[in-house]
């Protein structure tokens, strides 16, 4: 059965994009890649959506971005959680967790007779 591909839901892809530049400083393509990759290639994001988000997450001082030279010598901007967006990250996904937690519950649960 092929997997078909599954688009971002509302309010999740901010969060998601924090979660990519957690662990290190990216560009929007190597994000591009981190979430293809770690969906198993399910979710998909449009690119002018994904700049709109990094654009809102740098206005509201969640991320900074910086402006470097990616691997193939490319003139590309990097983006990096602030402290801030590290706290906004964390609360984000405890609530993003439970909910999930939640929806699964009430979808598999059997109905009573």
């Amino acid at each position: 059965m092929m997997n078909k591909s599954l688009s971002i839901l509302r309010g999740t892809l901010d969060v998601l994009l924090l979660r990519a530049i957690s662990w290190r400083p990216l560009h929007g393509f190597e994000i591009s890649l981190w979430l293809e990759e770690r969906s198993g290639g399910q979710l998909e994001v449009d690119d002018s959506a994904m700049y709109q988000a990094l654009h809102r997450l740098e206005a509201k001082a969640l991320i900074r971005g910086e402006w470097g030279v990616s691997d193939n010598n490319r003139r590309a901007r990097y983006y990096e959680l602030t402290r801030a967006g590290q706290t906004h990250l964390k609360s984000e996904s405890a609530t993003m967790v439970s909910y999930a937690r939640l929806i699964t519950e009430l979808l598999t649960v059997a109905p009573k007779p």
